[in-house]
C-alpha cells in the first residue's frame, strides 16, 4: 500500500481502539477456536499471532496453554492486550510487539510451531506486500508447522464498492480491505501443503471470508 494509505490506516486503527477499547469483545473468534484445537492436535507449544489487535484471540490461545507472541501495528491495541493478560493471569505466557507486516519479523528462523492471522492479510496491503509476511511466516515456522489465516474474499458484499484504491482494495468507513480472489490463496500456498480453504461468514453484513490452513513440509 502507499505510505499515505498505510499511515492513514494506522491512525484509524489507533483512534478506533482508543475510542472503542476492546471493540471486538472478550470472546475469541470462531477461527481462533478452530485454530487452537488444530494447534493442540499438532502438538504445538507456541504460536505467533499477527494482527492481534486488543487480543481476544491471543488471550484465548494463552488460556489454552499455548505460549503466545502477539504482534500488531497498533500500540494502543497491544496495551489493552497486556492489561487484559495481567487481569486474566496469563501474562507469563504472552508477549507483545509493535510490528508492521511489511517489515521482516524480529524472530529467528524455525522458531515457532504455529502462526495465526485473522483478517490481517486482507488489510490495505498490495498483492506484492502480502507476499512479504507469508514469506516471513514460512521462515520463522518450524518444519511441519501450521499457518491458519482468514481473509475477506471477492464474494463479499463490499467487494467492488466504496472507495477503490486499486489491486482489489476498497475502503468503507475508514477501513481499507484487500479482497482476495481464489488464485491469490493458491499462489500464497505454493511450497506449502494447502490443507483447507473453508468459507464462512462473520458479522452483521455478513462479511464473507475464507479460513485457510496450510502447513510446511517436514
Amino acid at each position: 500500500m502507499s505510505e499515505v494509505l498505510a499511515e492513514a490506516q494506522q491512525r484509524h486503527w489507533q483512534d478506533t481502539y482508543t475510542t472503542h477499547p476492546g471493540m471486538y469483545g472478550e470472546q475469541p473468534s470462531e477461527p481462533a477456536v478452530h485454530a487452537a484445537a488444530l494447534f493442540r492436535t499438532a502438538g504445538a507449544g507456541d504460536v505467533l499471532e499477527l494482527g492481534a489487535g486488543h487480543g481476544r484471540d491471543a488471550l484465548y490461545f494463552a488460556r489454552q496453554g499455548l505460549t503466545v507472541q502477539a504482534a500488531d501495528f497498533s500500540a494502543t491495541g497491544l496495551a489493552q492486550l497486556r492489561a487484559a493478560a495481567r487481569d486474566l493471569g496469563v501474562d507469563d505466557r504472552l508477549s507483545c510487539s509493535v510490528h508492521d507486516v511489511r517489515e521482516p519479523l524480529p524472530l529467528p528462523d524455525d522458531s515457532v510451531d504455529a502462526v495465526f492471522a485473522h483478517m490481517l492479510l486482507c488489510m490495505a496491503l498490495s498483492t506484492r506486500e502480502i507476499h512479504t509476511p507469508v514469506g516471513e511466516i514460512r521462515r520463522v515456522l518450524r518444519p511441519g508447522g501450521t499457518f491458519v489465516y482468514t481473509v475477506r474474499h471477492t464474494g463479499d458484499a463490499h467487494y467492488g464498492t466504496g472507495i477503490a484504491h486499486g489491486d482489489d482494495i476498497h475502503e468503507h468507513g475508514g477501513f481499507a480491505v484487500h479482497f482476495f480472489p481464489r488464485h491469490l490463496v493458491d499462489t500464497l500456498a505454493q511450497g506449502w501443503s494447502l490443507e483447507e480453504v473453508h468459507p464462512f461468514e462473520e458479522g452483521d453484513l455478513p462479511r464473507r471470508l475464507w479460513r485457510v490452513t496450510q502447513t510446511l513440509p517436514h
